[in-house]
């Protein structure tokens, strides 16, 4: 393995890092988002705020920050 080749896995590791970090932070955002919606809305917050319930689930799915080992079990 030369140096440019071991460069680029940095490279891609960063990237690849960078990227689950940002979707992190979109589900942080949406949470607090929708913290405010139902400390305003209050009790009507179920039907106010159900839009942002639903993105925020469907934005967990992604949001989990992997590493960059892979360990294979087989």
């Amino acid at each position: 393995m030369s140096a440019a080749d071991f460069r680029a896995i940095i490279a891609d590791r960063e990237v690849r890092i960078r990227e689950a970090w940002v979707k992190t932070m979109e589900v942080r955002i949406a949470r607090e988002v929708l913290t405010e919606c139902q400390k305003v809305e209050g009790v009507n917050h179920y039907e106010s705020c159900k839009d942002l319930a639903a993105r925020y689930v469907g934005l967990l799915h992604d949001a989990k920050v992997k590493g960059y080992r892979k360990i294979d079990i087989e």
